[in-house]
């Protein structure tokens, strides 16, 4: 069953909002990004769904050896907006010579051929696409630029929704990627810049298999109950399968009720992996339940019989299967959603391929200063090298991968501790064979088989606090550890299934255990640790700490990317984390601010868990993203610890369960409002009014039918599309001397 976090974040003001003015601003967010990745040595079309992405004027990727351009911004049209453009591509048809009038001139032919000869001259006479007379085939052709323009108004015609399913997927911004041959593979960040902030950060990986990606999707319709068939995704027969050739990587998104395809050829011996990249993109969608979208693969063979079926790797909701090919031939792949969901925003990658898969690890981690022996296990990995973390490595979370030839295998997370270590010893599953612990001590160990316990043995006196925490599932065990804690008659003292550990923010299953008990006397204590399904087996790897408790804390601050008004203040969150009974002060700053930011210390009380974090700059504007740090330091038994706080995203699943996701950095820009850019395409001069007659008949019916509000209104719609370069001058002149006309 899936243990669902619910983390309170009450009064969350982004950084997007930095001085009074703006604190009503939301901060500007993408969905989505298609295709989520793409091959090392290769340049990559992009399509991002947001909101509030007005004045984008760039793209990033983290790391090193990716650049990103931004080459197309579309916003969300309104229905007067697109009645305008109708208006104009109509127009400029009219100028199409009739050889060149493509599907649209025959079907109008077509349905000419089904009007009876009687009333045939009739409707060729009223008909635009009809019959013309001989000096109308001599029309000259469009210029370049006009046939550009049809080109453009024809696309955002028919890429748009009168009602989107999501109206915060339906701003579209185009992105080109370009990947250096030695950019190093795995996930990256992208975000969007635009003059009001700096978007959230989306999954963008480098891959190092050829790729394939489906044609991008429209924005999706809204979903009518009871005639949800009028918002499926109609697909042509020839998309619906896709052949491709192994090794590959395929992108694509998922509609309402689609099954998506790839037929491929295998040979005979062949140990393939399949692994699916979903949830892992895009963590959480704030409408859907369970709140991801949960990918289901099938893999069938040449005379359609299933011959495998995943949908979730052990705990994660992404589907990997492991394949040793039976015979030569041609093997399908089916991938859809679960309950038969999807939108835009259901975005998958799928690589197959004899690629380096580890599977687990051994230990899970190692004390630091120290270069640890690890054992790994998984599909591929004979004579791969498992690259630890280096020598001089501090104590945290690191990430190791094995390398085989050129390709590199999925990370798997390694944990470097100061404490003294220890292996558990079989057979220890009993108290009477309890393995004797000396204090404080971490105990690497696997329940390596089905119902089985380890039992530790501890001595302790009355009064002493004990800590025992198990460090498993975070490390991607499937161990669904349970803890307790007996004393030398068998008496239960203390019990712990799962433990919440909201700093780490893509978990909503926190099977990890944990607690903290003073200890009523002086004597044998011992600690029960076993799988609470009572399942086991070489994966099921831990670390147990044991010992007196080591108060401390982790900090997050909420949003990782945002934007300050110029020479201004503003606030973001702080978020404390606190760990083993710490209820200490901590003091905020920044941490060696680059020039032009400056913030005042700030105390986050020993009875709160978050506070606001005030920010300055001196700075007119910033070109590029800055990234700042945040530092917390606080008094911990005598001495001083200080830790940086992370960046992080608060993020909701399911319309209910809020996570802070973590980020890899604290970015912001500084906006100058009064120094926006120029528009694109900058508006005609205006023409001279033409004489308005000065009689009047005084008849109430000569008034205007529209008020000045709906006016301007319009001239804003003529301006903005003007500016998008979707209307052309004379078309623009004429709407607008309507407008003043009607006033």
């Amino acid at each position: 069953m899936c243990r669902l976090l619910w983390f309170p974040i009450f009064g969350l003001i982004a950084l997007a909002a930095m001085d009074s003015s703006a604190r009503g601003q939301a901060q500007p967010y993408i969905g989505y990004v298609y295709p989520a990745g793409g091959q090392q040595g290769t340049t990559v079309q992009v399509k991002l769904g947001g909101q509030r992405l007005n004045g984008v004027h760039g793209a990033v990727v983290s790391g090193e050896g990716v650049s990103a351009k931004l080459t197309e911004y579309n916003r969300k049209l309104n229905n007067q907006e697109m009645t305008l453009l109708r208006e104009q591509l109509k127009e400029l048809r009219r100028d199409v010579p009739k050889a060149k009038r493509g599907k649209n001139a025959q079907g109008k032919k077509a349905r000419a051929k089904n009007v009876n000869s009687k009333n045939k001259a009739k409707y060729n006479a009223k008909n635009a696409w009809g019959k013309r007379a001989k000096g109308n085939n001599e029309t000259k052709p469009l210029s370049k630029e006009k046939q550009e323009l049809i080109a453009r108004i024809q696309k955002r015609i028919g890429e748009w929704v009168r009602r989107p399913a999501c109206a915060a997927l339906a701003e579209i911004a185009y992105v080109e990627v370009e990947i250096e041959p030695d950019a190093e593979p795995g996930a990256r960040e992208i975000r969007l810049l635009t003059q009001r902030g700096v978007t959230n950060p989306l999954v963008f990986y480098v891959g190092q298999q050829p790729e394939v990606a489906r044609k991008p999707m429209r924005t999706c319709d809204f979903q009518v109950l009871g005639k949800e068939y009028q918002a499926l995704r109609n697909r042509p027969d020839e998309e619906v399968e896709e052949r491709v050739s192994l090794p590959c990587t395929m992108n694509g998104q998922i509609a309402s009720g689609e099954v998506n395809r790839y037929r491929f050829k295998a040979r005979m011996g062949q140990r393939l992996v399949i692994s699916v990249k979903g949830r892992e993109l895009i963590p959480y969608v704030a409408d859907a339940v369970p709140g991801w979208f949960q990918p289901v693969i099938r893999l069938y063979d040449s005379d359609g019989n299933e011959v495998a079926f995943n949908d979730d790797y052990r705990f994660n909701p992404d589907p990997t299967i492991f394949f040793k090919v039976p015979k030569n031939g041609e093997y399908v792949l089916v991938i859809q959603d679960a309950i038969y969901r999807g939108r835009e925003d259901f975005v998958y990658r799928i690589t197959i391929g004899e690629v380096p898969f580890i599977t687990s690890i051994f230990p899970l981690g190692g004390r630091s200063g120290e270069v640890p022996q690890i054992e790994m296990d998984g599909w591929n990995i004979q004579r791969a090298k498992l690259t630890p973390p280096p020598y001089d490595a501090a104590p945290g979370i690191y990430h190791v991968t094995a390398t085989k030839g050129k390709l590199v295998s999925n990370p798997m997370p390694f944990a470097l501790d100061n404490l003294p270590e220890c292996f558990d010893q079989e057979s220890n599953n009993e108290p009477k064979n309890a393995q004797k612990l000396q204090l404080p001590v971490i105990v690497n160990g696997r329940i390596d088989q089905t119902d089985d316990w380890d039992v530790f043995r501890v001595e302790g006196r009355a009064g002493e606090t004990l800590v025992a925490e198990v460090h498993a599932r975070r490390l991607n065990s499937p161990l669904d550890s349970i803890l307790k804690l007996t004393d030398e008659n068998g008496k239960l003292l203390a019990l712990n299934d799962d433990h919440s550990d909201v700093g780490v923010g893509l978990n909503t299953h926190h099977a990890d255990s944990y607690f903290m008990v003073e200890l009523p006397a002086d004597g044998t204590y011992y600690i029960h640790l076993g799988d609470t399904a009572r399942h086991g087996g070489r994966e099921y790897g831990y670390r147990l700490r044991i010992g007196p408790p080591r108060p401390d804390f982790e900090l997050r601050v909420v949003p990782s990317g945002g934007v300050l008004r110029s020479k201004g203040w503003g606030k973001g969150t702080v978020y404390a984390l606190r760990k083993d009974g710490f209820d200490g002060d901590i003091r905020l700053s920044l941490a060696d601010p680059p020039e032009g930011f400056s913030s005042p210390k700030v105390v986050l009380p020993k009875d709160k868990d978050s506070v606001k974090f005030a920010l300055k700059t001196d700075l007119n504007k910033t070109d590029t993203p800055v990234t700042l740090s945040i530092k917390g330091q606080a008094a911990i038994d005598g001495r001083k610890v200080t830790h940086e706080a992370v960046p992080a995203e608060d993020r909701m699943q399911a319309f209910l369960w809020r996570h802070l996701v973590p980020a890899q950095k604290l970015t912001v820009n500084v906006f100058n409002p009064s120094l926006l850019p120029p528009p694109k395409h900058a508006l005609p001069p205006p023409r001279p009014k033409p004489e308005r007659k000065a009689e009047s008949t005084g008849n109430s019916e000569e008034k205007s039918k529209f008020t000045k509000r709906q006016v301007a209104g319009r001239l804003r719609q003529l301006k903005a599309l003007y500016e998008d370069w979707l209307l052309t001058d004379e078309f623009y002149y004429r709407k607008v001397a309507e407008c003043e006309a009607s006033m």
